[in-house]
């Protein structure tokens, strides 16, 4: 199992959220941190691995599009996580694990009072839609519940 965690480190709470994250991991588990460049990252260092689980889809959307110059476009967002997503699904198909890919629906909500935020969502779900596109079985947890 190679545990790919896609957070970043930003500030001090954050660091301790990963680490008390680390620290439920089984033991057996190999972790690979790819803030961005998730696909090539798992090319490389997911090889031999059955299962590939990466954690998660919500935060590498926010590690390619946040960084974008402002005002972000949706062309530059959709752009930026069409290449992760792109290079998530390469790896995908040249390799033989078996993936879980974790992300949030956040399209369900209230619609953001700002641009940045709504491009985000759209983006994201545009992303999540290619990622259930191209898998054999997709889940949606509610409540602890999983919801095919």
């Amino acid at each position: 199992m190679v545990y790919v965690a896609t957070a970043g480190a930003g500030d001090e709470e954050m660091a301790a959220r990963i680490a008390a994250h680390r620290a439920e991991r089984p033991p057996g588990w190999r972790t690979l941190e790819a803030a961005r460049q998730v696909g090539p990252a798992i090319a490389e260092g997911g090889a031999g691995a059955d299962v590939i689980l990466v954690d998660c889809i919500t935060l590498l959307a926010s590690n390619v599009i946040v960084p974008l110059p402002e005002p972000v476009s949706y062309a530059e967002a959709e752009a930026a996580l069409t290449a992760e997503i792109d290079g998530m699904l390469a790896a995908y198909a040249a390799g033989e694990a078996a993936w879980i890919v974790i992300s949030n629906e956040i399209g369900l909500g209230l619609v953001p009072p700002y641009p940045l935020g709504r491009v985000y969502r759209d983006a994201l779900g545009r992303a999540n839609q290619r990622l259930a596109t191209a898998a054999d079985e997709v889940l949606f947890m509610v409540a602890g519940l999983p919801m095919k």
